[in-house]
């Protein structure tokens, strides 16, 4: 009997352990961000998924600007990009603007999407294209194809925005389509709960996709700028 109660306790405790080891692991993950000694300039991308946010909250949480979604593929528009955009500027936050480009429409028909929502204000962030097959239709286009249709989208955007278009591209669609054909814009790169390995060359890097800010309720992506850039770097 005592070597049954030995046998239940010592199981008891593993059993113990592994919940706190998982919780801790949980709570690591969870809480997880570069160092700030490195990266100290962070910021944020929404989209209605983030239900009402209360801006001034975000922006006085170690917040130094915000994406915030526009548009997606040929006639989606984000139906909280009007008060999102405005109640973050009335926080005084800088604030960039991004469409999620569909591989199901051409570039085109996208860029006057966007455009059509894009705010003329000429100290916004360099707007932003969401290039990814997350959340995508499932076509795969050739690479000459894709790339000709992201071109059409830029060639529209950049003359009336004033400013480069940003890349936002996660690993597996970098690998695919972008890496060694002559990319020749900013690079916004993603890597959860590790520095980015498939590129050195970027601006933008989110980190985590599931943070938490002061005036959101759920998560939200964060991100840091490159060591030494600005809010002023992704202005022009």
């Amino acid at each position: 009997m005592k070597f049954l109660q030995a046998v239940l306790r010592a199981l008891f405790y593993i059993a113990v352990g592994g919940v706190i080891s998982i919780a801790g692991a949980a709570y690591f993950f969870m809480n997880w961000e570069p160092d700030r000694d490195d990266f100290p300039v962070r910021g944020i991308d929404v989209s209605h998924h983030q239900g009402d946010i209360d801006w001034a909250k975000v922006a006085s949480d170690d917040v130094a600007f915000a994406y915030i979604k526009a548009s997606e593929g040929g006639d989606f528009r984000d139906r909280a990009f009007a008060a999102n955009w405005q109640a973050a500027r009335a926080a005084s936050l800088p604030t960039g603007a991004y469409h999620f480009f569909s591989l199901c429409k051409d570039g085109a028909t996208q860029a006057r999407n966007f455009l059509a929502v894009l705010p003329d204000e000429p100290d916004m962030l360099a707007p932003v294209v969401d290039l990814e097959f997350e959340g995508n239709c499932a076509r795969r286009p050739t690479t000459e194809e894709l790339l000709r249709e992201i071109s059409a989208f830029v060639a529209a955007v950049e003359p009336i925005a004033g400013k480069r278009v940003i890349f936002y591209a996660p690993e597996e669609f970098y690998r695919m389509y972008l890496s060694g054909n002559g990319l020749n814009r900013r690079l916004w790169v993603r890597s959860i709960w590790h520095a980015p390995s498939y590129s050195s060359d970027w601006v933008l890097w989110q980190f985590h996709q599931r943070g938490t800010v002061d005036g959101i309720s759920g998560s939200v992506d964060l991100n840091v700028l490159q060591k030494e850039l600005s809010v002023d770097d992704i202005q022009s």
